[in-house]
């Protein structure tokens, strides 16, 4: 009985940590000195279970990057059983682009949280690489996309991103350099395997 008691504690303690995270990604992104305070009335949460949650502001930075890259990396999975393959590689294309902005938003942020002192450095971005790994073998398999194409020359094509303002107009321009590495990767493709 006791552990039935403990479950819904813990689904709680879930919700609060994904709140704290969902606020603190919009906050941060804002201002990359938001008060923590501030980020905790905004989810809701007393400053024990913020603390709880991230003893400190690096840690807290930290974890919204590792999130939102969990998320877009788990998306591509996702993407896959429901759309062909193609269409599954364009749409996580978008769904990275929208990653890239909100990060870009988070650059001072995360710039403070790993310059500090005692901080681990940031985190690679090795979830997002097997993703792109996973999008283009389907591709691949599928004749979508010209063969060989490595999460490395992915990654380098769509760089691009980086350069574009996220305070702007950002989607359509976004939109025209996806669409580009999306042209460049059918050229080449082998088209669908005879059945």
């Amino acid at each position: 009985m006791r552990q039935e008691k403990d479950a819904p504690r813990r689904s709680d303690a879930q919700r609060n940590r994904e709140r704290i995270l969902e606020v603190a990604l919009a906050e941060l992104t804002r201002c990359a000195d938001a008060p923590l305070s501030l980020i905790a009335r905004k989810a809701c949460v007393g400053q024990g279970t913020f603390y709880r949650n991230f003893p400190s502001r690096e840690a807290l930075v930290l974890e919204i990057y590792r999130h939102e890259m969990r998320q877009v990396a788990d998306s591509a999975a996702q993407l896959l059983e429901s759309r062909p393959p193609d269409r599954a590689l364009r749409e996580w294309m978008d769904r990275f682009a929208e990653f890239a902005m909100a990060k870009a938003g988070l650059a001072e942020a995360i710039r403070q949280a790993v310059s500090a002192p005692g901080s681990p450095g940031r985190p690679g971005n090795t979830p997002v690489m097997e993703a792109a790994e996973l999008l283009l073998r389907a591709n691949e398999s599928a004749g979508t996309i010209r063969p060989g194409v490595t999460a490395d020359d992915f990654v380098l094509a769509i760089a691009g991103l980086w350069q574009i303002d996220p305070r702007g107009d950002w989607r359509p321009r976004a939109t025209r350099l996806l669409d580009l590495v999306m042209d460049g990767l059918r050229a080449g493709a082998r088209g669908p395997a005879a059945g």
